[in-house]
């Protein structure tokens, strides 16, 4: 049977592989604004940022740092043992694999989105347009550990970002999300994602304890960018959230969405009628202007410094 994205992931485990680390929490000058929210029945999570840690708070397709690009591209080359089947120039593997990449990037961003002014580009679908390039100079893989071709793209996309950028939870992730239930609440994500950031996640979660995201994270519940095919702050995924919740008699204003972005999180879930908490534990993925914490439309409930202090704003039911 072939891995799953999961079991591939702890297969990597196993071996002496580096990677990035994840970037050390930089403290921002900020002071904890905490309100008790006793009417709150469910509690929405952003990913990147706010749960987990990452350079720039954000995931990268192409790192700013052209050697940690370079880097990631030839650990990926030479894993998959791809470089027989590209143009055999001379020159570093990383050089061409980066001119496919690039050319196969643009046409992602290129491609038509209808009725959406904030796309999501799918990175595993990146890589099964450079693996099919790759097919027609006679490139194999072996389908009885990686599966599919589609299975196989999502791992290698896993392996390429897990090169480029380092995760790791945000201390007090795990307890949050396990406080947060044991108040009887339900739990959701609105978040930009990939293939493997559920993956990412329950990892950093594991980490640090027993928690799983599928006991504490309800399926139904999630919105997701790779999924709904568009990135924050499009409504779209604010809106599926807030549908999903009204089919368990939830209203808007008795849900409380958790990001550390003024735009892509605050702003949109106050549109939609939400509560809203602040993340403004990390400067890598703070952003937040002083004239936005003072607007009525973008101002958030709460503010965190800290993810733990969730238990000082959620009662039980």
């Amino acid at each position: 049977m072939p891995l799953t994205l999961e079991q591939y992931a702890s297969f990597l485990d196993t071996r002496d592989l580096p990677w990035p680390a994840p970037p050390a929490v930089q403290t921002p000058k900020a002071k904890p604004h905490l309100v008790a929210l006793p009417d709150v029945r469910l509690v929405s999570w952003n990913i990147y940022g706010t749960l987990l840690s990452i350079v720039s708070g954000s995931l990268f397709f192409k790192h700013p740092q052209k050697f940690v690009m370079d880097l990631a591209l030839d650990k990926t080359v030479q894993e998959f043992k791809m470089w027989a089947s590209m143009s055999r120039k001379p020159g570093q593997p990383s050089e061409y694999m980066a001119e496919i990449y690039d050319r196969v990037l643009d046409e992602q961003r290129l491609a038509p989105s209808p009725g959406e002014k904030h796309p999501e580009i799918l990175a595993e679908r990146i890589w099964n347009a450079i693996l099919k390039k790759l097919f027609q100079k006679d490139y194999k893989f072996d389908a009885g550990f990686y599966g599919s071709l589609n299975e196989y793209s999502k791992k290698v996309a896993y392996f390429f970002h897990a090169s480029l950028q380092g995760t790791a939870a945000y201390e007090g992730a795990a307890r949050a999300l396990a406080h947060v239930q044991s108040c009887g609440l339900v739990q959701g994500l609105i978040a930009d994602a990939q293939c493997f950031t559920l993956v990412q996640l329950q990892r950093g979660l594991a980490a640090q304890s027993a928690v799983r995201v599928d006991d504490v994270i309800d399926k139904n519940l999630r919105a997701l960018s790779c999924e709904l095919g568009a990135r924050k702050p499009s409504p779209r995924l604010f809106q599926q959230v807030v549908q999903a919740a009204a089919q368990l008699g939830i209203a808007p204003a008795q849900m409380l969405h958790v990001g550390s972005r003024i735009v892509e999180d605050i702003a949109p879930a106050r549109k939609c009628g939400m509560r809203t908490a602040l993340f403004a534990g990390d400067k890598e993925s703070l952003q937040a202007a002083t004239t936005q914490l003072k607007d009525p439309a973008t101002r958030p409930d709460v503010l965190l410094t800290e993810l733990g202090q969730v238990t000082e704003i959620i009662a039980p039911q």
